[in-house]
């Protein structure tokens, strides 16, 4: 059973924060930062360095004010894994109908991948609570905008090239939320330590996403 989603959490912050091969001991310093600074989403893919233990760990930790969640859950396998370790949410960067089906059936938040105006579709037919539109780098935010023109009922979250200095531009297409990888987790200053820095990128991302 997994621990219980806080929408609110996401509806403060909609900016999910990809975690993929961090080093397993900065883990828990980065994820203090990030809730300190307000933000709320965190998603640690399934193909990282001690991903199960690290979803396990933070997701007790910090229930109720951080929203964790399992990321890069390509099979059934990978998803019964990520619900054992109380993931909170599931994204996965492919289109898996049973992904999809048992998500639903288990109450449990699911963004699938998905990247044609047909697969997007698809997606949100068999009931995902947001379509992740990946890779988002070439398409850009007016393929949001006219995905959205006849598809307006559907929630979008793209990921996939979205970094501090453009993801208020897919916002402003009509997108719910986004992810945001590499940006938010630069390699040096985590290998530095420089959790002061680190604070600094999240707390003035978050001030331009409430000036949206």
């Amino acid at each position: 059973m997994t621990n219980k989603y806080y929408p609110g959490l996401f509806d403060k912050a909609p900016i999910i924060g990809i975690m993929r091969n961090l080093p397993p001991g900065h883990i828990e310093a980065i994820a203090e930062t990030y809730f300190a600074s307000g933000l709320t989403c965190l998603e640690i893919t399934m193909n990282s360095p001690g991903a199960i233990e690290n979803i396990e760990k933070l997701s007790k930790k910090y229930k109720g004010l951080l929203n964790i969640g399992a990321g890069t859950v390509c099979t059934l396998h990978d998803l019964e894994k990520a619900l054992k370790a109380n993931a909170q949410f599931i994204v996965t960067p492919i289109l898996n109908k049973k992904i999809i089906r048992t998500c639903v059936q288990e109450g449990v938040p699911i963004f699938p991948g998905a990247y044609t105006p047909t697969e997007i579709y698809k997606a949100w037919r068999w009931g995902a609570t947001m379509v992740k539109v990946f890779p988002a780098s070439g398409l850009g935010p007016n393929y949001i905008k006219e995905v959205l023109a006849p598809l307006n009922h559907v929630k979008l979250l793209p990921t996939g090239g979205i970094s501090p200095d453009n993801f208020a531009l897919y916002f402003a297409a009509g997108a719910k939320g986004v992810g945001i990888g590499s940006h938010l987790f630069p390699k040096a200053i985590i290998q530095n330590q420089d959790w002061e820095k680190l604070s600094d990128i999240y707390i003035e991302l978050l001030a331009k996403y409430k000036a949206i």
